[in-house]
């Protein structure tokens, strides 16, 4: 394989599509090209086009790293290992770690060297024992992600990562401490402190958006205003934060998913020190403020978003969910799929695939399809509820099958259920290529997805399903590079830091847009932290009486 990168073809609306090179060998190719002076779009595109190539020939563009031949021997010293778990500031209810397989030549490996490759301990040396649990992930790309969660806080914490009995790269790596666990109470009395060490992007764009809606938030009209609107036909909780504690008061009949909401506060308040805010929280499916931006619009935090609605975006409860839960009780989470992505590209069934319930009348088009042509679609019900007077005719359900299972098919349809599939995450961090339906409803990393870069975009209706399953089938390469991208904004976009960030971001923008004070409102209860007294921790930061914004 060359050492040098080699660059697609470029095509768009125009005929600009055939122009070809290889930097070491500089052969071009030119199918169907217009006159490209003639438009300055086209001159613009051609210089470029023209530009990456010299850079490339001069070797100033990064390269693609060199591939490990088959029958390679990993190598102790020249494998990589990096990765946010390997800081003392970043805590996280599970931390995490990355180990990039390389041989002796520097050669990165591309798939896996035996999951038993390394060996990982982390001991803190004053203490006898240590209550951490460390799981190695096989990525199967010749990376492995390393996870643990701890149980309790300690002074010093040592990571050892051993190849055969051998040190890798800088092993021990050394967290001088204390280190804190997710449960120790010991908010970083500084946002801008705490965003640095957990490398926070300076900004998300679906908050922007949000939040341009709202150039003044007034905590006492909205306390008045918003449970009149939508208390009695609505599930909400209004949520008070003030000095770093948080408040609560339900509203509505069905306010279960509370859980969900007051679990993420506690822990982000145990990390650091959020600014005063008021704000309430839709625990319904469908986001509710429906009025137009020109009308008094409300404030409502909502999992789901849509482009008739003007709700402020969080990341689904699922997803948030599955990171505090990350190897506790949750299996299905962002990191314990990319152990699971099912067989080699090569090997996987050349089929749709989709497994759900009749939350939506597309899905039942979509299983019709899968009947009519099974040979391209593979579509079941595991559960009817919306639709029972159909069970009949789209029936019989089918066994639950495990996600992970799911990665034996190269081609996962994503389809809406009664807002987004809040599937999507997982079926991007897999191994597969996302086929996903064109939707009005979104989450909060959406407006980064890019179709065809990210995912292959179907209708609404469905109706160009069987096209754009032909066109992968044919573009086998191109739907891999779609997959692999994908799979690369998941790992990169929504693992648990991630998330955290965007809830601190949210509520920090938040914040300075009230102007009146948030306050404990009459009927409003605290919603406590855990307390752990097997294993207490002591926390050595000292508080900050103002919050920062």
């Amino acid at each position: 394989m060359s050492n040098y990168p080699a660059f697609p073809t470029f095509y768009r609306d125009g005929h600009f599509t055939g122009l070809k090179f290889h930097c070491k060998r500089a052969v071009w190719k030119r199918q169907g090209t217009k006159a490209f002076s003639e438009e300055p779009s086209r001159r613009n595109m051609l210089r470029k086009v023209l530009s990456l190539f010299v850079l490339c020939c001069l070797g100033l563009m990064e390269q693609t790293p060199p591939v490990a031949s088959t029958g390679a021997v990993p190598c102790a010293t020249r494998t990589l290992v990096w990765g946010s778990g390997l800081e003392t500031n970043i805590v996280l209810p599970a931390r995490f770690f990355y180990i990039q397989t390389v041989d002796s030549s520097g050669r990165n490996f591309t798939s896996s060297p035996g999951e038993n490759t390394f060996e990982v301990k982390i001991v803190s040396p004053v203490e006898q024992f240590t209550r951490i649990w460390v799981q190695v992930l096989d990525r199967r790309d010749g990376s492995f992600l390393v996870r643990y969660r701890m149980y309790a806080s300690y002074t010093d914490l040592h990571v050892h990562i051993l190849l055969n009995d051998k040190h890798v790269a800088k092993s021990p790596f050394i967290l001088k401490g204390p280190v804190y666990h997710d449960g120790c109470d010991c908010p970083q009395p500084s946002g801008s402190v705490w965003k640095k060490d957990m490398q926070c992007p300076v900004s998300f764009p679906q908050i922007e958006q949000d939040l341009a809606l709202f150039p003044r938030v007034d905590p006492d009209r909205n306390a008045l205003e918003v449970p009149q609107r939508f208390g009695q036909r609505q599930s909400l909780c209004h949520y008070t934060i003030k000095d770093n504690k948080v408040y609560i008061k339900t509203l509505g009949e069905h306010v279960g998913f509370r859980i969900f909401m007051d679990a993420f506060l506690l822990s982000l308040t145990r990390k650091v020190r959020v600014p005063d805010l008021e704000f309430f929280v839709n625990l319904g499916d469908w986001p509710l403020e429906k009025r137009r931006p020109s009308e008094r619009l409300h404030p409502i935090f909502s999992w789901c978003g849509s482009n008739d609605t003007r709700d402020v975006v969080m990341p689904t409860y699922d997803l948030t969910e599955s990171v505090l839960e990350t190897m506790g009780r949750v299996s299905l989470d962002m990191m314990s799929v990319q152990a699971n992505t099912g067989p080699p590209w090569r090997e996987k069934n050349a089929t749709a695939f989709w497994r759900g319930r009749d939350s939506r009348k597309e899905r039942l088009e979509l299983v019709k399809l899968a009947r009519a042509h099974p040979d391209m679609v593979d579509a079941a019900f595991t559960n009817f509820f919306f639709f029972k007077h159909d069970e009949s005719l789209y029936g019989p359900l089918v066994k639950h099958v495990s996600f992970f299972d799911f990665f034996k098919y190269k081609y996962q349809i994503n389809i809406d259920g009664t807002v987004a599939a809040y599937r999507l995450p997982y079926l991007l961090a897999g191994d597969s290529v996302v086929l996903k339906q064109n939707s009005g409803y979104y989450e909060h990393f959406y407006s980064q997805l890019r179709p065809w870069e990210h995912y292959i975009p179907i209708r609404a209706d469905l109706a160009d399903l069987q096209e754009k399953i032909h066109w992968a089938r044919e573009q086998d390469e191109e739907a891999r590079k779609i997959a692999v991208a994908g799979q690369q904004f998941a790992r990169n976009h929504l693992m648990g830091d991630s998330i955290f960030c965007y809830y601190y971001k949210l509520f920090q923008e938040y914040a300075k847009l009230q102007v009146t004070e948030p306050k404990v409102r009459e009927g409003m209860e605290q919603v406590e932290q855990p307390t752990d007294d097997l294993f207490p921790c002591s926390c050595h930061r000292t508080p900050q009486v103002k919050d920062e914004l």
